[in-house]
This record gives C-alpha cells, structure tokens and sequence, in this order.
C-alpha cells in the first residue's frame, strides 16, 4: 500500500508553518521498498517530539494507513499552525509591506516624490529670503567688556534687540485706563517708564559705535537705524511667532503628505478585510447548504439505483424471453418441446410398466405357491409354464434396459441442443454487449480529451509564465539600468535605441503570437467543419439504420402470414 502523498504532505506543511524544518522528498516513486517507504516517514515522527506533540505515532502506523493513531496528530498540527500563523501574521505582513515599498510605490508616494524637489525648493528659498543677515558692523569691539553688551550689541547688528523693548506713555496710559487706573498713579508705572528710558538710552550708546552695511539695494540710511532701534518687542515677537505657527504648519502639512499613501494603504487593507470576511461568511452559508443538499442528493440516487437495476433485470429477463420465442429459434424450441413431452411420456410409461411387472410378478408369485402346494402332478406341466413366463420376464427386462439407454440418448441430445442454443447469443445480449463497448469508448475519448486538456492548460502557463519571466528580468534590466542612462545624453539615447529595439522585438513576437492563434483557429474551424460533416453522416447512419430495421420488421410479419397461410 502505497503512503497517501496528501498525508505527508500536509503533515509536512503543517511542521513547516510552524517553524521547524522537516527532510522530507515528496516525489512519487513507484514500487518502493517497505525500507523507503518507513524511511519517508521517520524524519517526520523525529521532528514531533522537538515539536512537543503530546501524541506519539510510529513511522509503520503512517505507512501503513492507521488514522486512528494519525488522526490526533493530525488535528494537533493543524491547531499548532493556525496558532502560529495567528502569532506570526502581523510580522509577515510588515515584512510583506516592507518588500512591497522596496519594489513598488504608491499613487500618493508617486505625487509626493514628484512635489518633493519643488517643496524643498521653496523651502530653501523661504530660508534664504529669512535667514540672519548683517546689517551693521562695530568697530570698538574691544571696548565692550560685559558679555551681555556684547551679545546685545551682535543682535544689534543683525537688526534684532535684546532686554526690554520701548514702550511709547500713551500705550501705557490707554493700557493704564483699560484696567481702570490713571497714569502715574502707582510706581511699578513709573518703574517701567525709567527702565523703558534707560534702555533706549543705551541702545542709542551702542548703535553709535556701529556703521551700516552696503547691501545690494545701496546703503543704509540714518533715518532705518533709528527707526530699527525704535521697533518695539512686541511686534518682533509677534511676527517671529507668526513665522514659527507656518513653519510647523508647512511641516505638518508635509508629514500628512508622506504619511496619506500609508494611510490610504491601510484604509484598502480593512476595507479589503471586510470584503474578504464578508465572502467567507458566505462561503460557509453555501458550503453548508451544498453538504445538506449533497446528501440529500447521494440518498436519492442511491434509491435511483436500486431501483433502476431492479427494472434493468426485470427488462433484461422479458427481453430474454421475448427474444427466445422468434422466427429464428423457433424450430429449434419446437423440437425441444417435442423431446421434452417425449421424455415425460417415457418417464411415466416407464413407473406405469414397473407398477405393471411388479403386480404381474405378485400374481406369478402367488401363482407358483399355489401350484406348489397341488401336488407334483402338474409339475411339468408347471415346469413349462415356468420357463415361459421367466423368457417373458427376461425379455421384458431388456427391453426396459433397452428403453432406459434410448432415455439416456435422447437427454445427452438435448443437452448438447441446449449448449449450443446457449453458445448462440441472443439480439438482447448483442445489443448489451454493444452499450458497453459504446461505454467503454466514451469513457477512453473523455479521459483522452481530458488529458489533452490538461497538457494544453499546462504548456499555456509554461509559457505565460516564461514571458512574465522574461517580463520581470526586462523591467529589472530597465530599473538598474536607468540612473545610469540618464547621467549623460550620450547615454541616454543610447538607452533609448536600445529600449526601442526591445519595444520592436516584443511587437514581432506579439505578431508570431498572433500569427499562431490566427493559425490555430483555421486548424479549429477546419476541425469543426469535418465534425459538422461526420455528424452529417452519423444522423444519415442511424435513419437508415431505423428504416432497415423497420423493414426486417415488416419482412419478419409478412413471413409469418405466408407461413400460417
């Protein structure tokens, strides 16, 4: 008995979805040894116990078909796989996605990497049009020893300010009213205004010591120094913070962007999942009417073949007896009747004949004590009378002999009558004998057609499956070498001829693809056209095999008038 390779097959998948490998050579091979056939199945059973299988099995038990031993075993390994497929699913996924975004892009990756270039474009120009530029410089560096001079002096430069900023009084008074004081009535106010003073005064000091840059617009005039020293704080701040608030704006906007081909990604992917589950869902309404119909149908049919064999006898013996009694056997049948009813009549003459001498032989009996006991005067005359009557017997008794081994004659004919009407078959046997032949040939054409089949569905996907190959190996040959075509314009168009060469060879070998199917259609139609014609000739068969038919019957009825005329 052969290992099923479904068997180990699947126990094999199953150990190798959990992670442990498994030597296993699942080809066929045809008269195996029970030594191959054990040997298949050990590495099995020695990679179970490292599995933890709390069920054990011996290689014989696989070979030799026991599933009551390879049942839980089964059952466990399949439990053990789906649980590692539950565990592993969500890396084998990321790693998927992570193959998938090294070969292939997303339509919105696509749109972004194409706004990418302009985007930092921009954004450097933005920087440059922003950046810190210059705007004066000091000459009397030396002369400042405080650090904090010396760091609002450089901001001083680049036009910014340091410390506290300038307040105008009239600011302060209507801030004053706002909170429902009047001005110069507490003395933080007069604080404020002292240290307002004194910081201006000390940034006219420091501005006096600097000279304007020469900018490419020209120099700087007076009147722009002092109306950057008269900026206020506040207004600095504000747009400052302006310009943070759009900076993390563009910022965000452009993680959205990178971030929108993920997300759309995953929102396919649920979606796809919800698909996916819905189908499923209702795959197993309609397996689980197909099994229930399924059954209901295998019952029906069974009680169709009982009854339909039933009915096939009974046709089978009527034909057989309608067949027995025609034209042709009939001379033969009424010979037999007339040896059979012959045989009976020589049966019964025969039990007649020996009730007969048995009587007969009775009375002489009865007659020869009679005449024993009369004396001897007659005994000669008795003797005689003796004599003849045992020549009668005798002769009687061969002649039974005689008619016995006549009997046994006549049965030995009618036997051999009998084997060779037997040996003759009949219309209704032919007739079987030709359903199946017709059976048998159907079934060779359908299993030929189907291996025909299948050779045409394999050389289709051998050959779909080497141009894709071919397919993949061009598109990788493009991928590699493209940045290297397009760093030069030599090397470009060179890229170029070459890629229309490879445009032109996959024309011609579309036109030979053509070229094939248009000739393999001819081939078809040709086909079909001398199917068309023998059809023709099978319906011409079979009418004028009816019309034969129908004048042997007609034939067989005027026969049988003439005779009984």
């Amino acid at each position: 008995m052969e290992i099923p390779l479904q068997v180990v097959g699947g126990m094999t998948w199953c150990i190798t979805t959990c992670n442990f490998d498994v030597d296993v050579d699942l080809l066929f091979q045809e008269n195996s040894t029970i030594g191959q056939k054990i040997a298949l199945t050990e590495s099995i059973v020695a990679v179970l116990p490292r599995m933890k299988c709390p069920h054990r099995i011996e290689p014989h038990q696989i070979q030799g078909l026991d599933f009551i031993h390879i049942f839980p075993v089964v059952q466990w390994l399949v439990k053990k796989a789906i649980e590692t497929r539950e565990e592993m699913g969500d890396y084998i996924r990321s790693f998927s996605i992570s193959q998938f975004n090294k070969s292939h892009k997303m339509p919105e990756d696509e749109l972004f990497e194409k706004g990418k270039e302009k985007s930092l474009e921009t954004l450097s120009n933005v920087k440059d049009v922003y950046k810190p530029q210059r705007k004066y410089r000091r000459h009397d560096v030396d002369k400042l020893k405080d650090e904090e001079t010396r760091v609002q002096s450089t901001l001083l430069e680049y036009g910014r300010q340091y410390g506290v900023s300038h307040v105008d009084k009239d600011q302060k008074e209507s801030a004053a009213k706002k909170k429902g004081l009047l001005p110069g009535m507490t003395k933080d106010t007069v604080d404020d205004e002292d240290d307002a003073e004194a910081e201006e005064e000390r940034i006219k000091a420091l501005m006096s010591g600097m000279s304007a840059m020469e900018m490419k617009e020209g120099k700087v005039a007076a009147s722009a120094v002092g109306s950057l020293v008269g900026l206020k704080s506040q207004e600095i701040q504000k747009i400052a913070s302006e310009f943070a608030q759009k900076q993390a704006e563009r910022e965000q906007t452009e993680k959205q962007e990178r971030q929108g081909g993920v997300q759309q990604h995953k929102r396919i992917t649920t979606a796809l999942k919800k698909q996916i589950e819905a189908q499923q869902s209702k795959y197993d309404e309609l397996s689980a009417k197909h099994k229930q119909l399924y059954s209901a149908y295998v019952e029906t049919k069974e009680m169709l073949d009982k009854v339909q064999e039933e009915s096939n006898k009974i046709d089978q013996e009527m034909e057989e007896i309608d067949q027995i009694e025609n034209s042709e056997n009939q001379g033969i049948l009424q010979t037999l009747r007339a040896l059979v009813a012959k045989n009976e009549s020589l049966k019964k003459q025969e039990q007649e004949f020996k009730a007969q001498c048995k009587e007969e032989m009775a009375k002489l009996k009865q007659n020869i004590e009679k005449l024993k006991e009369e004396g001897n005067e007659a005994d000669s005359e008795d003797k005689e009378r003796v004599t003849l009557i045992d020549k009668q017997y005798n002769a009687d008794k061969e002649k039974l002999h005689k008619i016995r081994l006549l009997l046994a004659k006549k049965n030995r004919e009618i036997a051999a009558l009998q084997r060779k009407i037997d040996e003759v078959p009949s219309r209704a046997e032919l007739s079987q004998y030709q359903r199946r032949f017709v059976e048998l040939y159907n079934q060779v054409a359908s299993k030929h057609i189907e291996t025909k089949q299948f050779f045409t569905l394999y050389n289709t996907l051998e050959d779909t499956k080497t141009y894709l190959n071919k397919e993949v190996q061009l598109l990788n040959s493009i991928h590699d070498n493209f940045q290297t075509a397009m760093s030069s314009p030599a090397n470009k168009e060179a890229f170029l001829k070459q890629f229309e060469q490879i445009v032109e060879g996959v024309k011609q070998n579309k036109a030979k693809a053509e070229k094939k199917k248009q000739e393999e259609k001819m081939k078809r139609d040709q086909l079909s056209d001398q199917h068309q014609d023998l059809i023709e000739k099978q319906r011409l068969y079979f009418k004028t095999v009816k019309e034969f038919k129908e004048e042997c019957r007609k034939n067989e009825i005027l026969l049988s008038k003439l005779r009984s005329g």
